[in-house]
């Protein structure tokens, strides 16, 4: 396991019984460098949708568990938010929750002289996703995925 995986995982383990208190979910923890700062981002998701206030409550008690448990020597920034509504799909708890829903998917590597495509998710089975695109189905492996996530449209 990797220095972030760890550090991820240990976060989402402290995280767990402040989000279940404060009635949101955990969507996803990520630990990033963005130029010479690192940033330990938390997730949170609820079926009523995320306030500022359920963003803030779960900020300060799980800084608060942070540095009681004091387990990253690097500097970081932390920030709790939502996913947004353009979320990407990392998971496969993300994806199989989609099924049936509009995404984007952009590939690493051309398929059909194409990197983007948008469409219905309409099959995940661990490896592959399915997206029905104009009546067309089409098949990515989920290695040569760059990115995907919930398409929105105003």
């Amino acid at each position: 396991m990797s220095k972030r995986e760890m550090y991820e995982s240990r976060t989402e383990e402290l995280l767990l019984p402040i989000a279940k208190e404060s009635g949101v979910e955990i969507y996803d923890v990520e630990y990033v460098r963005e130029g010479s700062d690192y940033y330990l981002r938390a997730y949170i998701d609820s079926p009523l949708g995320v306030s500022i206030t359920d963003c803030e409550t779960v900020s300060r008690a799980l800084s608060d568990a942070l540095d009681r448990e004091d387990f990253i020597p690097d500097a970081y920034i932390l920030e709790v938010s939502s996913p947004g509504l353009g979320r990407a799909l990392k998971k496969d708890k993300h994806l199989k929750k989609s099924i049936g829903q509009q995404v984007e998917v952009k590939l690493f590597k051309p398929q059909e002289d194409r990197k983007e495509f948008s469409g219905e998710l309409v099959g995940f089975d661990g490896d592959t996703l399915t997206v029905r695109e104009d009546q067309v189905e089409r098949c990515f492996r989920r290695a040569d995925i760059a990115l995907v996530r919930l398409a929105f449209d105003f």
